[in-house]
């Protein structure tokens, strides 16, 4: 039997028609090889919020009886390559349907591939995807996370350049002729033809040995079986309050153990304790109370529950005392507050090199023409020809 699956980790709404054309692509270049496939999503009723990890998936089988019998699965158990179009979400993914952190490369089978869009060199994302015990591969399509659907349209070739990419780490899946042919009839610009080619060819597997990368164990569970589960629907209730040490005078809110809002993140919040006035404005206007008052009055992003929509740097009435900064350029979601007492002096260089050395937001945007400003850097550091943008029109529609 031969089927093969891919799958689009992506982030809800902002890349839903990211993910999608990709894994129509991919089923329509395998249809021009003679195979069968199909495209789908995770949820059925489409559950998805801003920036919550969701997936798509594309299924591709030799015969319609392999693909029949793939299709009753609820989602593919293994894939042969595992696409991030953005690349925070090498930290792993948690969604309101998932059962705890799910590292990025759960379902790559052995050998298979890890493909992210990013402008970080390989290591840099491995430092981010948990350890997997056997060995596979990891590619990079180089660019900025394309985030387009609430804001600006932005055709700036992902998508074909990742088809173009997974012809190249997986050609068993789909050739790239074959990806050439289905761009050309399905978007009719050859440009995004020469977009796919190009990839294809600078597209480079590494190989990631076992054991390569975050050590971390993700927080796992024992499902109860149907005779354990109790009588009636009960769930338990969250402290107000949680009670920590040390914090006499502070307030910690009381959160869930189990689940964290991390994954959905793509910037956070980096505070500036100095500049705080104590006006208590991102504590108020936090969606999802994630600020912790400390023992000396101020206010602490708590890095396991922030979801990173940005409110509190909007909020903020002093300038650069809430800076967000793109979530690649942190290790972990250790305390800012905590650093800042041990230490004052090295807090404060920190603070300094990060908001003046941090990578491009990685969505929203600060000030009006923000977009076109950005699209003009890249035009400065990129060879002639390598930008293709078809709309720069913000409000022109999900991309």
């Amino acid at each position: 039997m031969s089927t093969h699956s891919v799958e689009v980790v992506y982030r809800g709404i902002f890349q839903k028609h990211l993910a999608q054309k990709i894994c129509r692509g991919i089923v329509l270049a395998a249809v021009k090889e003679g195979k069968r496939g199909i495209a789908f999503g995770r949820y059925g009723d489409s559950p998805e919020r801003n920036g919550i990890p969701a997936k798509q998936f594309a299924i591709v089988a030799d015969t319609e009886e392999e693909l029949q019998i793939s299709m009753a699965q609820y989602e593919p158990k293994e894939t042969d390559v595992s696409i991030a179009v953005d690349d925070t979400l090498c930290k792993g993914v948690e969604s309101w349907a998932w059962y705890g952190l799910q590292p990025i490369n759960k379902l790559l089978k052995k050998d298979g591939t890890l493909l992210v869009t990013s402008m970080e060199e390989p290591d840099a994302l491995l430092t981010m995807a948990h350890s997997k015990e056997v060995p596979y591969h990891i590619a990079v399509v180089k660019g900025t996370v394309s985030f387009s659907g609430l804001w600006v349209y932005k055709d700036d070739h992902t998508d074909v350049r990742v088809l173009g990419a997974v012809a190249k780490v997986a050609p068993h899946l789909v050739r790239i002729g074959s990806v050439e042919k289905a761009i050309l009839e399905e978007w009719g610009d050859e440009l995004k033809v020469k977009s796919a080619r190009k990839t294809y060819d600078r597209a480079q597997k590494h190989l990631v040995a076992p054991g390569t990368g975050n050590p971390e164990t993700p927080y796992t569970f024992e499902m109860p079986k149907w005779q354990e589960m109790r009588e009636g629907l009960v769930i338990p209730a969250i402290p107000v309050r949680e009670q920590v040490e040390g914090w006499d005078g502070g307030y910690r809110p009381g959160r869930n153990p189990t689940f964290k809002k991390f994954s959905t993140r793509t910037m956070r919040p980096v505070v500036d304790f100095e500049k705080c006035t104590k006006c208590t404005l991102c504590w108020l206007q936090c969606p999802d109370s994630c600020f912790d008052i400390t023992p000396d009055g101020l206010y602490d992003a708590n890095m396991q529950a922030c979801c990173g929509c940005g409110v509190c740097e909007a909020v903020c009435p002093v300038e650069n005392c809430i800076t967000m900064v793109n979530e690649t350029a942190f290790p972990d979601n250790a305390s800012q507050w905590e650093a800042w007492q041990k230490d004052e002096d090295g807090y404060r260089t920190w603070v300094q090199q990060i908001i003046t050395n941090r990578p491009a937001r990685s969505h929203g945007f600060s000030h009006v023409t923000q977009y076109k400003q950005e699209l003009a850097e890249m035009r400065k550091t990129e060879p002639a020809g390598e930008v293709a943008i078809i709309n720069e029109e913000p409000g022109a529609g999900p991309g």
